[in-house]
Formats: C-alpha cells, structure tokens, sequence
C-alpha cells in the first residue's frame, strides 16, 4: 500500500511504525473473512481493511470525524484477521495508533468519557475493583424496573479460595523451582477460585508459587483506551515488582488470564525505546507464558481420568489463539484429564467480550454472545470453560450452563 504520511507525523515513532505497517497491506480482503464485526454488519468500514483505510486517511491528514471513532471503536482488537493475512500485517499495533490519533482530535460525549475514567481509575486497580464489586454485588436485589439489566453485568459473588499458605508454596520450596503468578486487577475479587486452583495444582507439582504483591494491572485496558503513556507505567511497574524474582531464578511468568496474558508479552515491543526498560522488558515477555502452556510441560499423569467423561464446551478466548507467543493447550490437558470434549463450531469468532468492549460496545458485544453461547451449548455440555476472565464473565450473565476457568477443573473432587 502506497502511503503519503504528513510530516508532523512520518518521522515520530508512532509514524514510522504505521508506515511499515501500511506498506505491508495488499488491499487482499482476507481479512474480512475472519473479523467477527464485518460478519455481524458486512460494512467494509466495520472490517480490518476499511479501518486500515480510516486510519491511513488519519495519518495523511484527514480530520477524523464521529464516524471515523466509532468504526475504531467497534474493532474487537481480537486479532483474527492477523492470522489469515497473507502479507503479515500487524493490524492490531496498527489500530492503537490510529486510535490514540483519533483521541487526541476529537472530544467524546461526556457519558463515555465518565465511563472511560471509570475503566481506567476504577477496575483497573485491584482494590477499588474489589470494593465497587462488593457494593454491586450488595446491591443487586434493588435492580429493579430500568436498573434490572445491570445484574447482568455484576458477577455472581464467589467465596475466596486462596490457599492458607498465604498463595506462596512452602511444600515445594525442597524442588528450588520457582514461578511467578499474575494476579491482575479484577480476577482475585471476581474469580479468587482461578489463581487458588493454579497455586494448589503448580505446588502438587513441586513449583513454588510467587504472586508478588507490587504488581498490579497489566496495562491492557489503558492500551486499548488509547491512554498508552499510562499503560506503559503499568508494564514498568510490573517489571520493577517481577525482577528482583527474576534475578533470583524463577523460571517463568505465568499468567492465567490469556487477555492480562497478551499484554504483557508485548512489554518487550511496547518499552523498545525506552533505555532503561527496553532489556527488562524483552526478558519478562520471553518468560511470560500461558498457564495450559506450563502444565502442558510438566508430569499431569497423576490427573488421569479426574474428569470421568464430563462433557466440556471450551472457548477458546482470541488472546490465546491470536496473541504471538502465547501458546494453548487447554484441549489437550482436558482430554489426558478425562473430560470429552464437545466439538464447537466457528471456535475462532471473539464471544464480545474483549476486555472493556462489552461494557463500550454492549448491543455488537450481546450479538456476538448470543452467538457464541449458541456453538458452545449445541451439543449440551456439562460445563463450558475458558481461559481469560472476560471471557468467563461475558458467557456466563446470559447462560444457564456454568461457566468456569479450566483450572478448576483439575481440582480433585472434594
């Protein structure tokens, strides 16, 4: 693709990146095929290549209008559609950019601009998360009348599981193998049970688990609100509270949520120019990985037929199947597990719920849900898993089929 970039923009970071970008796009439209917006609407402008149109208009000049926003603002950022171009373009890295230009032009209604900060200086820190739950949670039984469609969206209250052991295991301390767990910001309020499961089962299996307690949010929220300044605070942050374990000798960063997951892989590319990060940063995304992709290396022999044939619908989320480096094995651990798994069509399509995209985009989110809980349930399975807690959260306000991690599935029976 040809491309005109203006000047205040050509020889900025940001400018050269896009340009690259730009210039690897053939116009193919493969990309369409896999985009789970283009499908629901079939409006060029809601597809990659039509945003990649909007954003080269951006970068040549062009005042972006409301339209321009919102058909950025309808992209999952689920990165299908990088796994079908032929040509390799890195539509996602593409999209912040052009997203971040449009923020700086344009101002957004005062309604999505409150909500936005809420994201951002709310569910984004674990405590104030954790409270705004609770008082949700408290709440429930008041939504009525025009408030009743909000239960929907409080996650039902789930007691805390956390091991005794204050979530660091002491039983393996004898092997010398230690790992890092990702916390996150909304999982340990809204799922305790997740990172519990993984902690228990990692000890069973000889790993010390650390959960240091200075790190916090990923980041990825801010990323995709176009607050990248702030997102990047976040992977310093994280990287400072990870080193000094690093350093010390644990093996790898394990991360249960596949959304928090892609993130923070990408810390090496996001702090490539920044001196003081940039080697940190490439080192904590090589040893960032999916928590299937650690038990996927160890001995689960002792977990044979723990599941006794129950049916099983996995989702897989788009940050596992799409992100680079992030590498699933869900299917395959369930399976040596003893659970049968039920086969799920268009597994590749995003559920909606895509980090903050539910809460921004509810009617496409909704739409996309309702058809992703039609392939999970088609063939009745017990239970639907998945490996992200958005996910989690998104499928199971509009099903009557529990929805879980599929780490708690591991966990022998009581």
């Amino acid at each position: 693709m040809q491309t005109s970039i203006i000047d205040a923009i050509r020889n900025t970071p940001d400018g050269r990146e896009a340009n690259r970008i730009l210039r690897a796009c053939t116009h193919c439209g493969f990309c369409t095929a896999t985009c789970p917006t283009y499908q629901l609407t079939g409006d060029e402008r809601d597809g990659p290549r039509g945003r990649i149109y909007l954003v080269k208009q951006v970068l040549e000049g062009h005042t972006p209008t409301a339209k321009t926003q919102h058909h950025l603002d309808r992209c999952l950022t689920c990165r299908a559609c990088e796994t079908t171009c032929p040509s390799g373009v890195e539509y996602a890295k593409l999209a912040d950019i052009g997203r971040g230009l449009v923020e700086q032009q344009l101002t957004r209604p005062r309604r999505e601009r409150l909500l936005r900060w809420v994201l951002r200086h709310v569910v984004a820190h674990r405590q104030r998360f954790a409270l705004l739950l609770a008082l949700g949670q408290a709440a429930r039984p008041l939504m009525i009348g025009r408030l009743a469609s909000l239960k929907s969206k409080i996650p039902p209250r789930r007691a805390s599981s956390v091991p005794s052991h204050d979530r660091i295991g002491h039983s393996a301390a004898s092997s010398g193998r230690s790992m890092l767990l990702f916390d996150g910001c909304v999982q340990p309020s809204a799922t305790p049970h997740t990172n519990a499961a993984a902690t228990r089962l990692l000890n069973r299996l000889g790993v010390r688990v650390i959960t240091p307690t200075g790190a916090g949010c990923c980041g990825a929220l801010s990323q995709h609100l176009s607050y990248r300044d702030e997102a990047l605070d976040y992977a310093r942050a994280n990287i400072d509270a990870w080193w000094p374990h690093i350093r010390a000798g644990a093996e790898a960063i394990i991360v249960s949520a596949s959304g928090c997951g892609a993130e923070i892989v990408e810390y090496g590319y996001l702090l490539r120019n920044d001196p003081a990060y940039a080697e940190r940063a490439a080192r904590v995304s090589a040893l960032t990985r999916d928590l299937s992709d650690v038990l996927a290396a160890e001995n689960l022999s002792r977990l044979d037929d723990i599941g006794h044939g129950q049916s099983v619908a996995y989702h897989p989320p788009c940050t596992l199947q799409n992100a680079p480096h992030l590498h699933d094995h869900v299917a395959e651990i369930l399976t040596q597990a003893g659970y049968t798994l039920k086969p799920v069509a268009n597994a590749h399509l995003c559920c909606g719920s895509a980090g903050s995209y539910s809460l921004l985009q509810p009617e496409m989110a909704g739409a996309l849900r309702e058809n992703k809980l039609r392939s999970l349930t088609a063939e009745n399975p017990d239970v639907i898993v998945t490996a992200n807690i958005g996910c989690q959260m998104h499928l199971e306000s509009a099903t009557g089929v529990p929805v879980r991690h599929w780490i708690e599935l591991l966990e022998p029976a009581a």
